[in-house]
């Protein structure tokens, strides 16, 4: 597509595939399993859904690209690839467009990547979750460790030079002696970006009958396995730069984050939110739903709302401290035109903590603050509402 002009804004796209062979114990995510005869159906709503979107995103430049699910390697790498050639026809790409596909280690496949890889796609996040095969039988993963390597061997192979592995602590019957072995081993691998994620036992998944187990790593287990893994990873030269994300320099998701950023993105498929300008909503949260909605051409939107300036302010710290980046008064007051002091306040007593530090004029969270962040957070936004309702002094 033509272009409009160096000042145009840039945006995510993100393409929810709800599919996988078999769904994981702890998952809640939109999917669909072993569901093979619905991908021509969507592949063919997803196709027209992105053509009829395009007119309406001509003014944006696409900076990241990012196939979510499910199990996008699984969908298949012909779909993919076709996907994401009709978004390289109708939608302005960057020329460094960030292209992220995630997948599992059962699923990859040498001549998939290499098609792949072709089609523009420069990064890939492998689901690794644990090194201890026992306890990815208990999740339901299909894979072991052993094909965790061999994925990302066959990943370099096909020319994928930003790769990234999705970890979890907290895990059934993990001791911190496990963690560890788990780090150690991804640590041999020498990827550009990990994330490590804390179990949360969702109500309706499989492992919701599980949670009053004493197998489950308690609060302090998990803290302990968090901070672990902030520590060795830091000395393995990998940048923490969200709660739970770390990167070698220059590697960290551009995509996410623009979540925690305020920026603008669009979703399409099943389940997938977007966030244009103040504008937020999400699409059907059923693959068949979503298939037949575009195609007969009814409401897509289960899901939306008007953001307001409130709102944002309270994103901005809510999201901001997620972040390494952190928040910073000036740039806080300018935006939303609300006093910092409040928030300083706390934010000073958190140093005294040692959950708080300021650099460069920015406040973050320390990994024990990252710890605590929703009850930090939560007093933070209590501040900042009590400022703006605080009654204003009359004056005649």
């Amino acid at each position: 597509m033509s272009g409009k002009g160096k000042d145009d804004k840039t945006l995510g796209l993100y393409l929810h595939i709800p599919f996988c062979a078999s769904r994981c114990a702890y998952c809640d995510f939109c999917s669909t399993e072993n569901r093979r005869d619905l991908i021509p159906g969507y592949q063919h709503a997803l196709k027209k859904h992105l053509t009829e979107a395009a007119p309406r995103l001509e003014k944006y430049r696409i900076d990241t690209v990012y196939f979510g699910g499910g199990t996008p390697s699984w969908y298949g790498a012909d779909y993919l690839a076709e996907l994401m050639g009709l978004i390289r026809r109708e939608m302005r790409l960057t020329p460094d467009c960030e292209v992220t596909l995630e997948a599992n280690p059962d699923s990859v496949e040498s001549a998939g990547l290499l098609r792949l890889r072709k089609a523009g796609f420069n990064r890939i996040s492998i689901g690794a979750q644990s090194a201890n095969d026992a306890i990815l039988r208990f999740l339901g993963r299909r894979h072991s460790w052993a094909q965790v390597p061999r994925a990302v061997d066959k990943a370099r192979r096909a020319g994928f030079e930003n790769i990234s592995l999705d970890l979890i602590y907290g895990l059934p019957a993990q001791s911190r002696e496990d963690w560890s072995d788990t780090l150690r081993r991804v640590m041999e691998l020498n990827v550009q970006h990990l994330s490590c994620y804390g179990l949360k036992i969702e109500e309706g998944t499989p492992l919701w009958r599980f949670r009053s187990s004493p197998d489950i790593p308690d609060d302090d287990l998990q803290a302990d396995m968090y901070l672990y893994a902030v520590e060795t990873l830091a000395g393995a030269g990998y940048i923490q730069y969200e709660i739970s994300n770390f990167a070698r320099r220059s590697y960290a998701s551009r995509h996410n984050l623009k979540y925690w950023l305020l920026e603008d993105y669009a979703g399409f498929g099943a389940s997938a939110a977007s966030k244009i300008g103040d504008q937020r909503f999400t699409f059907l949260r059923d693959a068949e739903a979503y298939i037949r909605a575009v195609e007969e051409g009814e409401n897509l939107i289960c899901e939306s709302e008007t953001v307001t300036a409130s709102e944002k302010a309270m994103e901005y710290v809510m999201l901001g401290l997620r972040t390494a980046r952190g928040i910073e008064a000036g740039e806080y007051e300018k935006r939303f035109r609300a006093p910092f002091a409040p928030l300083d306040a706390l934010l000073q007593g958190y140093v005294r903590m040692g959950l708080a530090k300021q650099v460069d004029d920015r406040w973050r969270f320390t990994p024990r603050g990252f710890l605590l962040s929703n009850q930090l957070i939560g007093e933070l936004l209590d501040a900042q509402a009590e400022q703006r309702y605080k009654p204003r002094p009359y004056s005649p």
